[in-house]
């Protein structure tokens, strides 16, 4: 048995040396006995079938040793002075999104008008992507488990919920201003440093936002002082920290990112996260409301309707997707965070005995991990931060994330927080209703724990294409490609007749479609060369190519062209059916 602790875990708190591609606030990895990547024990069932998830582990793992164009990370470091790219990966985030955008899979929102910061518009195959993401997570965590029922709760509910909750009080973020560009800054993704000599003699401080390459600027600017200053020494390295913690008579110091100047920074304040809105005729205190900024209390003010209705005993899961909103003080980094966004939560029900909570927690970190790496996530790009108790929220038992490294570095991708009763307590205090549990068994009531795996829609997105974007070498021309696994890839799969003017062959072809059609998003193509198709096909990510040629008109057998290993086999008409049957749903 693999234990949890042989995958990289990363504590929560301090400031040390780190790989170049891990924010500097984020410590080093620290690597515990056992393999450094290897798979966590998977409790319960498998979500993909078997056949499927090895092989396209397997294709993923070999990557080809031709796997990306000779010279063109040297060629793009010389294009791009300056910019330090993730190790992890041969794109920039640029390569990324302009990925996105020329194939269709996210906009920028009201582009036309010269876009709005913080919301994305997700294109024809954008739209497919999110929803086999949400279909899959869906069958997964819901239908193939006893344990688990869905909900679909209100964006808007009533302003008591959330005054409960804590978010009307305490859902904000440190902000500061500049105060001549008067651009917006959160405090605690700004970073500055002093630029001091080794024999004690202070030349200035600098100032940074927070990225993956970070300590790097930071240092660049720290020496270009020092040559505009015309000094001589040593300097010292620049320690980071974040704006929000820097004394006041030290913040006078700090420049302004947008400027260069210090002094032009105002002193962090809390911004409320929270949308307002204004519901019914008047607009007044009283009609205020909130688009919800997370999706997790419409699952607790509902426990009690669902328990009952669904006739639930513990331990038992609700499960939610939905869209939430957050007004970001700066969005960024794309889809990763932005203003509108899409949630999938659980909140998973189970005694207060507190030699339950630590196991459940566990088993809901392996089970989040090994789902990640079925759909799709590469295994070498992900890993655990563990948090420290200084740095849980107040109600919190224990909290992992399952962290991506990113083009523009590493980050979040997945919370499994313990939050204890803290929801279900704050929810009856606020309403003066009781919500407990009545467990027959122990013959007593009491307020249920919970443990809530938390992953947003939109990141994950942003994950998968990351993970499945390459380049290789194919008959020596280079091929872009999108490795997705059959079931998370937007379309299934291409029928392509070779010729577009024997109509008995285009009629088969349109026979095979059709049925096709019914099951699967599969795309018709019969303009250009039959190799000129498959490249296009390569490029969204269709794992599955079906010629249809004149040896399907005698024999009624069809080329299957792999995407990945480019291989072709023959297969009748049913063999077809049952190839892709397999392949993409698992049996």
């Amino acid at each position: 048995m693999v234990l949890l602790a042989s995958i990289p875990l990363v504590a929560g708190a301090g400031v040390s040396s780190t790989p170049a591609f891990v924010s500097l606030t984020l410590p080093k990895f620290r690597s515990l006995a056992g393999s450094a990547h290897a798979r966590l024990p998977v409790t319960g069932r498998r979500f993909m079938g078997e056949t499927a998830a090895q092989r396209y582990a397997k294709s993923r793992m070999s990557a080809k040793a031709d796997a990306k164009a000779p010279g063109k990370e040297d060629k793009k470091a010389e294009k791009e002075e300056g910019v330090v790219l993730n190790p992890d990966f041969k794109f920039s985030m640029e390569d990324i999104v302009g990925v996105c955008k020329r194939r269709g899979f996210v906009f920028q929102s009201s582009e036309i008008y010269n876009g709005f910061a913080g919301f994305y518009d997700y294109g024809p195959l954008g739209v497919e992507l999110k929803a086999n993401i949400k279909r899959v997570w869906w069958r997964d965590m819901v239908h193939r488990r006893d344990d688990m029922v869905g909900l679909d709760s209100s964006i808007i509910a009533s302003p008591q919920i959330w005054q409960s909750s804590g978010h009307v009080d305490g859902f904000s973020d440190p902000m500061v201003d500049c105060k001549e560009s008067k651009m917006r800054y959160r405090a605690d993704q700004l970073f500055y440093g002093k630029v001091e000599l080794e024999d004690g003699e202070v030349l200035g401080y600098v100032s940074v936002m927070e990225s993956g390459t970070m300590q790097e600027e930071a240092d660049k600017t720290a020496n270009t002082m020092k040559r505009k200053a015309q000094k001589q020494g040593t300097l010292k390295p620049v320690t980071l920290a974040e704006v929000a913690e820097c004394p006041l008579d030290e913040l006078e110091n700090v420049p302004s990112p947008a400027t260069g100047k210090p002094g032009s920074l105002t002193p962090p304040r809390a911004f409320n996260l929270m949308f307002q809105t204004q519901v019914g005729a008047m607009s007044d205190a009283s009609s205020t409301a909130y688009l919800r900024p997370e999706t997790a209390q419409g699952i607790f003010v509902n426990f009690k309707n669902v328990q009952q209705t669904a006739r639930t005993t513990l331990p038992f899961g609700i499960a939610q997707i939905g869209k939430a909103f957050r007004n970001e003080i700066t969005p960024r980094n794309f889809i990763f965070r932005s203003r509108e966004f899409e949630q999938m939560e659980i909140e998973y029900f189970i005694d207060d005995a507190d030699e339950t909570w630590p196991a459940a927690h566990k088993e809901w970190i392996d089970t989040c991990y090994n789902w990640l790496l079925d759909i799709g996530i590469k295994q070498d790009l992900i890993d655990l931060d563990v948090h420290e108790k200084d740095k849980l929220a107040h109600y919190a038992r224990a909290c992992t994330d399952v962290a991506f490294k990113f083009p523009f570095g590493r980050s979040e991708l997945l919370g499994v927080a313990a939050r204890g009763n803290f929801d279900l307590s704050a929810h009856a205090s606020g309403s003066g209703k009781k919500i407990e549990y009545n467990d027959v068994e122990a013959k007593r009531k009491y307020v249920p724990h919970v443990i809530e795996p938390s992953i947003g829609v939109d990141r994950l997105f942003l994950a998968l294409v990351c993970s499945a974007y390459d380049e290789d070498t194919v008959g020596g021309e280079v091929r872009s490609v999108m490795r997705f696994t059959p079931a998370i890839a937007p379309i299934k799969c291409a029928i392509l007749p070779l010729v577009k003017n024997k109509p008995e062959l285009l009629e088969k072809a349109r026979e095979i479609y059709n049925k096709l059609q019914m099951r699967y998003n599969v795309v018709w193509d019969q303009g250009g060369a039959i190799g000129r198709r498959y490249r296009r096909m390569d490029e969204v990510g269709t794992p599955f190519c079906v010629t249809v040629d004149f040896d399907t008109l005698e024999d009624g057998t069809v080329t299957v062209r792999d995407r990945d290993t480019t291989e072709q086999q023959r297969l009748t008409i049913d063999e077809l059916y049952s190839f892709l049957s397999k392949e993409i749903d698992g049996f």
